[in-house]
């Protein structure tokens, strides 16, 4: 009986989880479109207010409008006038007390992780953390620069360790390169990886041993 309960619990709990992760995206664009459509009642004459009620209750609308949304501040802001806009945006938050260090701190990082250009999360390595002789799963996020690159000797690289289950939170290092042993799977892999806590685990012709990884080590 035991069995067949976590068997039945298991094939369930994926799409358990997908639809409440699904769900609650939903609420919290249907939270944002009826804050728009409040503070647009409070603004246009009360002969809309009708029209703009009836908006609240067509299923999917919020979701539709908040994509749009997104797609014209896209078009937008690539283009020469967009671009000057944002730079203005950019430096007028920057003026605000508080504001301009939680804003400046997630444009930087929002900028790194989704630059087509960058090089964040574009390698996973294994590396001796929080202790020698304990290993874990890292991301590189590039190198060291500026002062912190000249108080190091040799050639470091920046890692993002990222935390189990939950791996939007963790830890910032910089290690020698030669302490950082590259693994051959993907990013995608390494992240299943760490947030079922080893459970699914990648191809096994997908991963670079440690022995094979290490040039120093002998054969």
């Amino acid at each position: 009986m035991k069995k067949y309960l976590i068997a039945g619990l298991l094939s369930w709990l994926p799409l358990a989880i997908t639809v409440w992760v699904l769900l609650s995206v939903l609420g919290l664009l249907d939270s944002l479109f009826a804050a728009v459509l409040s503070a647009t009642q409070a603004i246009l004459p009360h002969s809309a207010y009708d029209g703009l009620e009836r908006l609240r209750h067509v299923p999917g609308l919020s979701v539709l409008v908040v994509v749009l949304a997104m797609l014209a501040t896209g078009v937008f802001v690539t283009n020469i006038f967009g671009q000057w806009f944002l730079r203005q945006w950019d430096a007028l938050m920057n003026r605000i007390p508080i504001v301009k260090s939680i804003y400046s701190s997630v444009k930087q990082v929002s900028d790194t992780l989704f630059s087509s250009s960058g090089n964040a999360f574009r390698e996973a390595v294994l590396v001796q953390y929080p202790h020698a002789g304990s290993w874990t799963i890292a991301f590189v996020t590039g190198k060291p620069s500026g002062e912190v690159a000249a108080h190091l000797q040799g050639e470091h690289v920046s890692l993002y360790v990222p935390t189990t289950p939950n791996p939007t939170s963790g830890f910032f290092l910089m290690m020698p390169r030669d302490a950082v042993r590259p693994l051959g799977m993907s990013v995608d892999e390494a992240l299943k990886y760490i947030i079922s806590m080893g459970v699914v685990a990648p191809p096994a012709g997908a991963i670079t041993r440690p022995e094979e990884a290490d040039p120093n080590r002998a054969g």
